[in-house]
């Protein structure tokens, strides 16, 4: 618990010196096998100060889904390639284009209008086609399907430059990231190559959900680009901790406004919340409680915030309120005290975008001598 008078909350705090960490050790870990990093950025929602951070770290690419946040990362001095992960809207392609080095593509009218904008701007724009390989997100479906549009890119599109191919698992359909999976993408992309006769400079064997393939030393030869973004910043791959990494390199600080004894159970007719759902209560008797002044439309999901104080539970949350069950803190947890969570995934995305919040970067520490 802290008391600092003079700061603001809620407050999103990011240790510096702990994400130049996470980066350092992920890239090696990654460069020992052979495998290229981009290193995706949404999930802060590009802060250009933690991107700074990043672009001192030796990552090949930094990405992001939103063009907004390329342009900010251009702007601020990024120097790093910058990749647009999101399939790109026909309304940003100028925007992916002029900032952007490479953008993943799974849509030929996207494709011949990114060829089209790349020649407006007198550029070659590189693209990684998407194989859908059971996600069922975005990716062309089938081999051939993917084939026909590579050989489309390479013959008749003179101002894209086709990188690679890549998939994605793990986001939308909950697919593991199992060698046989990645086993298929090399197929896909060692098909692309017989039909364009050359061999291609990525094969990008998905996100944060692949790293076990590294770990367990797994992972199929031929891929050779990972897309990393929950791993490097929460330190957590599917929400389940890393043992080599910091889980706290974002955090949040919420102040309490109210402490008192309150039943656990709701007394009256129960209906529906705020937002339309009838939440499952637990009558515990009459507990210790605390009311935060921060809620779900500042982080999401109120029961992915994990308290550093271990006796301290999240019981639930409003829009704008967090209440905690604090019986068991050996901290005071007093009106104008504050409560420190690490976050899940999640969490930080709502935070990192809220105008509500306030972002405090600690800076790292200065080596003497």
């Amino acid at each position: 618990m802290n008391q600092e008078t003079r700061e603001r909350y809620p407050q999103l705090r990011v240790d510096l010196g702990k994400l130049r960490e996470n980066i350092t050790c992920t890239v090696e870990r990654c460069r020992a096998q052979g495998i290229t990093v981009a290193a995706i950025v949404k999930g802060f929602h590009g802060l250009p100060h933690a991107a700074h951070v990043y672009d001192q770290c030796g990552c090949d690419f930094l990405g992001t889904s939103r063009s907004e946040q390329l342009r900010e990362l251009h702007e601020a001095g990024i120097q790093t390639p910058l990749l647009m992960i999101r399939v790109p809207m026909l309304s940003a392609l100028e925007d992916v284009v002029r900032y952007a080095q490479c953008s993943l593509q799974s849509d030929l009218t996207v494709l011949r209008a990114a060829n089209a904008e790349a020649g407006r701007q007198n550029k070659r724009h590189q693209v990684i086609l998407m194989a859908d390989l059971g996600d069922l997100r975005e990716g062309f479906w089938g081999p051939e399907e993917l084939v026909e549009a590579a050989v489309e890119v390479e013959t008749r599109m003179p101002h894209l430059e086709l990188l690679g191919v890549g998939t994605n698992l793990g986001c939308y359909g909950a697919i593991a990231a199992t060698r046989d999976k990645l086993d298929e993408l090399v197929c896909r992309a060692e098909q692309v190559e017989r039909a364009i006769g050359r061999r291609l400079t990525y094969i990008s064997g998905g996100a944060s959900s692949s790293f076990p393939r590294i770990l367990e030393d797994n992972m199929p030869p031929r891929i050779n680009m990972l897309r990393l973004g929950e791993i490097i910043i929460n330190g957590r791959i599917g929400g389940e901790a890393v043992d080599f990494l910091h889980q706290d390199v974002f955090t949040l600080r919420a102040e309490v406004i109210e402490r008192r004894r309150k039943p656990t159970y709701p007394v009256g007719q129960i209906t529906v919340d705020a937002f339309g759902k009838t939440p499952l209560y637990i009558d515990r008797g009459v507990r210790e409680k605390a009311l935060l002044g921060v809620g779900k439309v500042d982080y999401g999901d109120p029961f992915d915030l994990m308290p550093t104080d271990p006796g301290i539970e999240v019981m639930g949350a409003s829009s704008d309120h967090t209440i905690l069950d604090v019986e068991d803190s050996p901290n005071p947890c007093a009106v104008g005290e504050t409560v420190d969570f690490l976050l899940k995934y999640g969490n930080l995305v709502y935070m990192s975008s809220s105008h509500n919040m306030q972002i405090k970067f600690i800076e790292e520490e200065k080596k003497l001598g």
